[in-house]
């Protein structure tokens, strides 16, 4: 298939290969970020002395702030432009990493990495939202959301080797500063190669109330539920933490409903892909996305690899999940969306419960083997299915909003199945007590609560099944052939 139609609005760039190349790079950006930092996660413990539950906010930090951000970044996208965007997003990366791999303590180091999901929920949005108003809805779009879900599974890929050979062979410092290599080049090279932000005919409110109120209350809510674990659910600081996050989520819809520029259009939850966007991303990121936290812990602390075989582990995994991005391509040609992400989460779940049902049987990796080509090929398929539901029935005006909508609640998904796993996890540890228990006894009580994460993880993805089976059937004609009009129409009338 021809990667842009004669009448694609990618058709009319100068550089179109390059354009979406960049477009891909910082999905790229995004995942290597991620799994180089989970390779490296033991590493970073030791040398900084940072305990389980502290070292979560290396993961969850990032969550916090991307999750926070979000909305504030898509609606920047609309207004302030979505290259521009894009390439403040790709600096910021860039410093952060940078600054983050000269850490001496925890709290630089978590400070660096709220910098970079500060620079992501400005990324992100701006990426997401130029490629849907790029490419036309159907083939083509479908065509660019494949070619940018490969490259998230390349970054996974490239992660998961490069944090391994890094912190082996130079250190945990450089799975942060091999991120400048990335970023600044990306920032330099869109100013050629993305087209320029077209110039608006009249100038729009910012709404900086509703962007100070749902920056803070969706912060505090990530921030809520990473730190439940360890404050305890019942705990006065997580109910206070909670009670000031809806106080402040409730003033910013109060102050939505009388902006004149609101930064969240009250029509855009009302568009029904929208919504099920957001259910599905909270899920994919609780039960795809978190999985290999534990995964990586149980690699290195149970089989006692080191971090390059635990990085080489999840080589094949990625691999095959491309394989799943190519699979939902050609599916989705055949076949309406619905049918493509039901056969996604079903494979997903039963290959996580493969897993978690496998990983006692000792240190052989064949025994993994099986689950993890059921599930990778669920992943790639659930991701791209997702996120073109994710941008059906949305003015382009509208997107880059729309993408932070959806990528927040993929946030909040991160933290809250990050939270309630890890609870999990350490479950069997905390029944030990104080600690007097030997370590054979300590050991099996750490495998056993990873291996409890596991399923839990499976299970966070059979939700996911159950919302794919309730969407509405679409016929796949009328699904690729509604124009960008009818769809803004839709989007209208709520």
């Amino acid at each position: 298939m021809a990667l842009f139609t004669s009448n694609s609005p990618a058709s009319t760039l100068r550089h179109p290969r390059m354009a979406l190349a960049l477009l891909s790079l910082s999905q790229l950006l995004i995942a290597l970020d991620a799994t180089i930092v989970f390779v490296a996660l033991d590493a970073i413990g030791q040398h900084l002395r940072m305990d389980a539950r502290h070292l979560q906010w290396v993961i969850s930090g990032y969550s916090v702030a991307f999750g926070g951000c979000l909305l504030l970044g898509g609606r920047s996208a609309d207004l302030l432009g979505k290259r521009r965007m894009y390439v403040v997003g790709m600096a910021l990366f860039g410093l952060a990493s940078l600054l983050g791999g000269f850490s001496s303590d925890s709290l630089q180091l978590v400070l660096a990495r709220a910098a970079q999901g500060v620079a992501a929920a400005m990324l992100f949005p701006a990426t997401l939202s130029l490629i849907n108003t790029l490419y036309e809805a159907g083939p083509a779009r479908n065509r660019a959301l494949a070619v940018w879900s490969m490259a998230s599974a390349g970054g996974l890929a490239a992660g998961a080797l490069l944090g391994g050979l890094l912190t082996q062979w130079l250190g945990w410092n450089w799975v942060l500063w091999v991120m400048v290599l990335v970023a600044w080049p990306c920032a330099l090279a869109a100013l050629r190669y993305l087209p320029r932000d077209a110039k608006t005919e009249h100038k729009q409110g910012f709404d900086l109330a509703g962007c100070v109120t749902v920056t803070l209350g969706s912060t505090l809510l990530v921030a809520a539920l990473v730190q439940g674990p360890e404050w305890g659910w019942s705990s006065m600081a997580l109910i206070g933490t909670l009670l000031a996050a809806l106080a402040l989520l409730g003033i910013f819809a109060f102050v939505e409903t009388r902006s004149r520029s609101p930064l969240v259009p009250m029509a855009l939850l009302r568009v029904p892909g929208l919504r099920t966007a957001m259910a599905l991303t909270m899920v994919f990121m609780s039960s795809y996305g978190v999985q290999y936290y534990f995964l990586a812990l149980y690699f290195q602390q149970i089989y006692g690899w080191s971090p390059l075989q635990a990085g080489s582990a999840f080589l094949l995994p990625t691999a095959l999940c491309t394989l799943g991005i190519r699979w939902a391509e050609r599916w989705l040609l055949r076949s309406p969306v619905r049918s493509v992400l039901i056969g996604g989460w079903v494979a997903g779940a039963l290959g996580m419960g493969w897993i978690a049902w496998a990983l006692p049987h000792g240190s052989s990796y064949w025994w993994l083997v099986p689950g993890f080509v059921v599930l990778s090929v669920g992943q790639g398929a659930s991701w791209t299915a997702m996120w073109i539901v994710a941008g059906q029935g949305i003015e382009p005006e509208r997107q880059g909003v729309a993408s932070g909508i959806a990528a927040t609640a993929q946030q909040v998904g991160a933290a809250l199945g990050l939270a309630v796993l890890v609870m999990v996890a350490t479950a069997p540890v905390t029944a030990l007590g104080d600690g007097s228990a030997d370590v054979p006894v300590r050991l099996e009580a750490v495998a056993r609560g990873l291996q409890h994460a596991e399923w839990g993880a499976a299970l966070f993805a059979l939700a996911g099944c159950l919302i794919a089976l309730k969407m509405k059937r679409q016929p796949r004609e009328a699904a690729s052939s509604m124009s960008h009009d009818a769809l803004a129409k839709e989007c209208s009338a709520g």
